[in-house]
Protein backbone atom coordinates (compact mmCIF):
# COMPACT_ATOMS: atom_id res chain seq x y z
CA UNK A 1 0.00 0.00 0.00
CA UNK A 2 0.74 3.65 -0.94
CA UNK A 3 -0.14 7.21 0.42
CA UNK A 4 0.45 10.16 -1.79
CA UNK A 5 -0.19 14.11 -1.07
CA UNK A 6 -2.08 15.47 -3.69
CA UNK A 7 -1.50 19.29 -4.91
CA UNK A 8 -4.73 20.60 -2.25
CA UNK A 9 -3.08 18.46 0.88
CA UNK A 10 -5.44 15.42 0.80
CA UNK A 11 -3.42 12.04 1.59
CA UNK A 12 -4.81 9.28 -1.24
CA UNK A 13 -4.34 5.56 -0.47
CA UNK A 14 -3.84 3.27 -3.20
CA UNK A 15 -2.22 -0.39 -3.44
CA UNK A 16 0.24 -0.93 -6.07
CA UNK A 17 1.09 -4.87 -6.81
CA UNK A 18 3.33 -6.58 -9.29
CA UNK A 19 4.81 -5.46 -12.31
CA UNK A 20 3.58 -6.06 -15.93
CA UNK A 21 1.03 -4.13 -17.69
CA UNK A 22 -0.81 -1.56 -15.23
CA UNK A 23 -4.40 -2.13 -14.69
CA UNK A 24 -5.89 0.80 -13.00
CA UNK A 25 -9.42 -0.21 -11.04
CA UNK A 26 -11.83 3.02 -9.82
CA UNK A 27 -14.15 2.12 -7.11
CA UNK A 28 -18.30 3.02 -6.79
CA UNK A 29 -19.66 5.13 -4.13
CA UNK A 30 -19.00 4.87 -1.20
CA UNK A 31 -17.10 1.58 -1.57
CA UNK A 32 -13.27 1.64 -1.58
CA UNK A 33 -10.21 -0.31 -3.52
CA UNK A 34 -11.27 -3.13 -1.24
CA UNK A 35 -14.39 -4.10 -3.69
CA UNK A 36 -12.18 -4.72 -6.38
CA UNK A 37 -10.28 -7.65 -4.01
CA UNK A 38 -11.67 -10.38 -6.72
CA UNK A 39 -10.09 -9.01 -9.66
CA UNK A 40 -7.12 -7.36 -7.89
CA UNK A 41 -6.09 -11.26 -7.16
CA UNK A 42 -7.65 -12.33 -10.58
CA UNK A 43 -4.87 -10.06 -12.67
CA UNK A 44 -2.48 -10.57 -10.15
CA UNK A 45 -2.15 -14.00 -10.21
CA UNK A 46 -1.52 -13.38 -14.29
CA UNK A 47 1.02 -11.04 -14.41
CA UNK A 48 -0.49 -7.49 -14.03
CA UNK A 49 0.45 -5.12 -12.62
CA UNK A 50 -3.04 -3.84 -10.67
CA UNK A 51 -3.30 -0.65 -8.98
CA UNK A 52 -6.30 0.49 -7.08
CA UNK A 53 -6.66 3.86 -4.71
CA UNK A 54 -9.44 5.12 -2.52
CA UNK A 55 -10.91 8.43 -3.69
CA UNK A 56 -10.71 11.34 -1.49
CA UNK A 57 -13.27 11.11 1.14
CA UNK A 58 -13.54 7.05 0.79
CA UNK A 59 -11.89 4.25 2.99
CA UNK A 60 -8.62 5.38 4.09
CA UNK A 61 -8.19 8.31 2.15
CA UNK A 62 -8.35 11.98 3.82
CA UNK A 63 -12.14 12.31 4.76
CA UNK A 64 -12.19 15.63 2.46
CA UNK A 65 -14.39 18.53 3.13
CA UNK A 66 -13.65 19.66 -0.29
CA UNK A 67 -13.14 18.69 -4.03
CA UNK A 68 -15.86 16.02 -3.85
CA UNK A 69 -16.42 16.50 -7.46
CA UNK A 70 -15.86 14.60 -10.86
CA UNK A 71 -13.28 16.93 -11.84
CA UNK A 72 -10.82 16.53 -8.68
CA UNK A 73 -11.58 13.03 -8.81
CA UNK A 74 -9.77 12.95 -12.05
CA UNK A 75 -7.07 15.06 -11.44
CA UNK A 76 -6.38 13.11 -7.96
CA UNK A 77 -6.08 10.05 -10.63
CA UNK A 78 -3.85 12.20 -12.92
CA UNK A 79 -1.26 13.17 -10.01
CA UNK A 80 -1.01 9.32 -9.00
CA UNK A 81 -0.70 8.35 -12.76
CA UNK A 82 2.06 10.72 -12.72
CA UNK A 83 3.78 9.54 -9.12
CA UNK A 84 3.57 5.98 -10.39
CA UNK A 85 4.59 6.86 -14.45
CA UNK A 86 1.77 4.75 -15.66
CA UNK A 87 2.05 4.24 -19.50
CA UNK A 88 -0.05 2.52 -21.52
CA UNK A 89 -2.26 1.36 -18.90
CA UNK A 90 -5.83 0.07 -19.04
CA UNK A 91 -8.40 2.02 -16.52
CA UNK A 92 -11.17 0.06 -15.06
CA UNK A 93 -14.39 1.77 -13.58
CA UNK A 94 -17.37 0.65 -11.94
CA UNK A 95 -20.14 2.58 -11.22
CA UNK A 96 -19.05 6.12 -9.64
CA UNK A 97 -15.54 5.07 -10.51
CA UNK A 98 -17.06 4.93 -14.37
CA UNK A 99 -17.31 8.27 -14.36
CA UNK A 100 -13.89 8.84 -12.99
CA UNK A 101 -12.52 6.69 -15.44
CA UNK A 102 -14.59 8.75 -17.85
CA UNK A 103 -13.29 12.09 -17.06
CA UNK A 104 -9.79 11.38 -16.50
CA UNK A 105 -9.33 9.22 -19.77
CA UNK A 106 -10.69 12.12 -21.82
CA UNK A 107 -8.18 14.29 -20.14
CA UNK A 108 -5.44 12.39 -19.86
CA UNK A 109 -1.56 12.60 -21.05
CA UNK A 110 -0.67 11.43 -24.24
CA UNK A 111 0.85 8.03 -24.23
CA UNK A 112 -1.01 7.38 -20.39
CA UNK A 113 -3.83 5.16 -20.80
CA UNK A 114 -4.10 2.28 -23.89
CA UNK A 115 -8.03 1.14 -23.03
CA UNK A 116 -10.67 1.93 -20.81
CA UNK A 117 -13.54 -0.15 -18.94
CA UNK A 118 -16.77 0.88 -17.93
CA UNK A 119 -19.01 -1.75 -15.63
CA UNK A 120 -22.50 -0.15 -14.57
CA UNK A 121 -21.11 2.74 -15.25
CA UNK A 122 -23.08 6.17 -14.25
CA UNK A 123 -22.46 7.61 -18.01
CA UNK A 124 -23.40 9.53 -19.57
CA UNK A 125 -25.62 10.80 -16.85
CA UNK A 126 -28.27 9.71 -14.50
CA UNK A 127 -30.11 12.23 -13.29
CA UNK A 128 -33.28 13.22 -15.55
CA UNK A 129 -34.11 16.14 -17.51
CA UNK A 130 -35.75 17.92 -20.33
CA UNK A 131 -33.13 16.45 -22.35
CA UNK A 132 -32.52 13.32 -20.66
CA UNK A 133 -35.92 12.28 -20.23
CA UNK A 134 -35.15 8.44 -19.42
CA UNK A 135 -32.70 9.30 -16.90
CA UNK A 136 -34.02 8.81 -12.94
CA UNK A 137 -35.92 11.99 -11.16
CA UNK A 138 -33.87 13.92 -8.78
CA UNK A 139 -36.30 13.18 -5.83
CA UNK A 140 -34.14 9.74 -5.63
CA UNK A 141 -31.34 11.10 -5.55
CA UNK A 142 -32.92 13.64 -3.08
CA UNK A 143 -33.46 11.05 -0.71
CA UNK A 144 -30.38 8.88 -1.04
CA UNK A 145 -28.54 12.32 0.20
CA UNK A 146 -30.98 12.55 3.56
CA UNK A 147 -30.72 9.16 4.07
CA UNK A 148 -27.32 9.06 4.00
CA UNK A 149 -27.00 12.48 5.94
CA UNK A 150 -29.20 10.97 9.15
CA UNK A 151 -29.57 7.45 8.46
CA UNK A 152 -26.24 6.21 7.20
CA UNK A 153 -25.40 2.87 8.71
CA UNK A 154 -29.00 1.59 8.27
CA UNK A 155 -29.23 2.76 5.09
CA UNK A 156 -25.74 1.40 3.62
CA UNK A 157 -27.09 -1.80 5.22
CA UNK A 158 -30.46 -1.52 3.52
CA UNK A 159 -28.62 -0.44 0.00
CA UNK A 160 -26.72 -3.91 -0.08
CA UNK A 161 -29.76 -5.76 -1.47
CA UNK A 162 -30.35 -3.86 -4.36
CA UNK A 163 -26.89 -3.68 -5.69
CA UNK A 164 -26.12 -7.11 -5.37
CA UNK A 165 -29.52 -7.84 -6.38
CA UNK A 166 -30.23 -9.75 -3.18
CA UNK A 167 -34.25 -8.91 -3.29
CA UNK A 168 -34.94 -10.65 -6.12
CA UNK A 169 -36.85 -13.76 -5.90
CA UNK A 170 -35.18 -16.94 -5.16
CA UNK A 171 -31.28 -14.75 -5.02
CA UNK A 172 -29.59 -15.86 -2.14
CA UNK A 173 -27.96 -13.11 -0.42
CA UNK A 174 -24.14 -14.01 1.04
CA UNK A 175 -24.33 -11.86 4.59
CA UNK A 176 -20.35 -11.71 4.11
CA UNK A 177 -20.60 -9.52 1.14
CA UNK A 178 -23.21 -6.98 2.80
CA UNK A 179 -20.94 -6.72 5.12
CA UNK A 180 -18.12 -5.79 3.50
CA UNK A 181 -20.21 -3.50 1.74
CA UNK A 182 -21.27 -1.93 5.35
CA UNK A 183 -17.97 -1.78 6.29
CA UNK A 184 -16.34 -0.19 3.43
CA UNK A 185 -19.07 2.76 3.40
CA UNK A 186 -18.58 3.25 6.68
CA UNK A 187 -15.16 3.86 7.18
CA UNK A 188 -15.69 6.88 4.64
CA UNK A 189 -16.74 10.24 4.67
CA UNK A 190 -20.14 10.58 5.50
CA UNK A 191 -19.18 14.74 4.20
CA UNK A 192 -17.42 13.42 0.90
CA UNK A 193 -20.19 10.89 0.83
CA UNK A 194 -23.06 12.83 0.75
CA UNK A 195 -21.18 15.36 -1.53
CA UNK A 196 -20.41 12.42 -4.19
CA UNK A 197 -23.99 11.53 -4.73
CA UNK A 198 -24.45 15.19 -6.47
CA UNK A 199 -21.08 14.01 -8.28
CA UNK A 200 -21.96 10.73 -9.69
CA UNK A 201 -26.28 11.48 -10.32
CA UNK A 202 -25.46 15.23 -11.58
CA UNK A 203 -22.64 15.06 -14.11
CA UNK A 204 -22.96 15.02 -17.60
CA UNK A 205 -20.18 12.57 -19.14
CA UNK A 206 -21.48 13.42 -22.67
CA UNK A 207 -18.40 15.76 -24.27
CA UNK A 208 -16.25 12.90 -21.93
CA UNK A 209 -17.31 10.16 -24.01
CA UNK A 210 -16.84 11.71 -27.39
CA UNK A 211 -13.36 12.39 -26.71
CA UNK A 212 -12.24 9.34 -25.73
CA UNK A 213 -10.08 8.34 -28.87
CA UNK A 214 -8.93 4.53 -26.86
CA UNK A 215 -11.06 1.06 -27.32
CA UNK A 216 -12.97 1.20 -24.50
CA UNK A 217 -15.24 -1.95 -22.83
CA UNK A 218 -18.92 -1.22 -21.68
CA UNK A 219 -20.18 -3.66 -19.57
CA UNK A 220 -23.65 -3.54 -17.93
CA UNK A 221 -26.02 -5.45 -16.11
CA UNK A 222 -29.69 -5.80 -17.81
CA UNK A 223 -31.05 -5.91 -14.02
CA UNK A 224 -29.34 -3.24 -12.25
CA UNK A 225 -30.90 -1.48 -10.19
CA UNK A 226 -28.81 1.06 -9.21
CA UNK A 227 -27.73 2.73 -12.48
CA UNK A 228 -30.52 1.68 -14.87
CA UNK A 229 -29.67 -0.39 -18.01
CA UNK A 230 -31.50 1.69 -20.43
CA UNK A 231 -30.14 4.80 -19.36
CA UNK A 232 -26.85 4.05 -19.15
CA UNK A 233 -24.51 0.93 -21.38
CA UNK A 234 -26.10 1.40 -24.18
CA UNK A 235 -26.25 4.98 -24.48
CA UNK A 236 -22.62 5.48 -23.33
CA UNK A 237 -21.69 2.99 -26.39
CA UNK A 238 -23.15 4.91 -28.57
CA UNK A 239 -21.18 8.01 -27.63
CA UNK A 240 -18.16 6.59 -27.92
CA UNK A 241 -15.53 6.21 -30.70
CA UNK A 242 -14.26 2.54 -29.91
CA UNK A 243 -16.76 0.67 -27.69
CA UNK A 244 -17.06 -3.07 -27.06
CA UNK A 245 -20.12 -3.83 -25.01
CA UNK A 246 -20.84 -6.75 -22.98
CA UNK A 247 -24.31 -6.78 -21.58
CA UNK A 248 -25.68 -9.01 -19.06
CA UNK A 249 -28.92 -10.31 -18.59
CA UNK A 250 -30.56 -10.40 -15.50
CA UNK A 251 -26.74 -9.22 -13.76
CA UNK A 252 -27.10 -6.79 -10.90
CA UNK A 253 -24.83 -3.92 -10.63
CA UNK A 254 -22.61 -5.21 -7.91
CA UNK A 255 -22.02 -8.08 -10.68
CA UNK A 256 -18.00 -8.05 -10.39
CA UNK A 257 -18.56 -9.20 -6.86
CA UNK A 258 -21.92 -11.53 -7.90
CA UNK A 259 -20.56 -12.94 -11.29
CA UNK A 260 -16.57 -12.60 -10.70
CA UNK A 261 -15.70 -15.34 -12.81
CA UNK A 262 -17.72 -13.91 -15.94
CA UNK A 263 -16.70 -10.44 -15.12
CA UNK A 264 -13.04 -11.35 -14.92
CA UNK A 265 -12.87 -13.51 -18.08
CA UNK A 266 -14.77 -10.96 -20.22
CA UNK A 267 -12.21 -8.49 -19.10
CA UNK A 268 -9.36 -10.34 -19.36
CA UNK A 269 -10.46 -11.06 -23.19
CA UNK A 270 -10.41 -7.53 -23.97
CA UNK A 271 -7.17 -6.70 -22.16
CA UNK A 272 -5.22 -9.16 -24.24
CA UNK A 273 -7.35 -8.23 -27.61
Amino acid sequence: MGLMTVKDGTQIYYKDWGTGRPLVFHHGWPLCSDDWDAQLMFFLERGFRVIAHDRRGHGRSTQTATGNEMNTYAADVDELAAKLDLKEAVHIGHSTGGGEVARYVARAKPGRVAKAVLISAVPPVMVQSDTNPGGTPIAVFDNIREQTKNHRSQFYKDLSLPFYGYNRPGAEAAQGVRDNWWRQGMIGGIKAQYDCIAAFSETDFTEDLKQIEVPTLVMHGEDDQIVPFANAGPLSAKLLKQATTRFYPGFPHGMPTTHAAQINADLLEFIQA
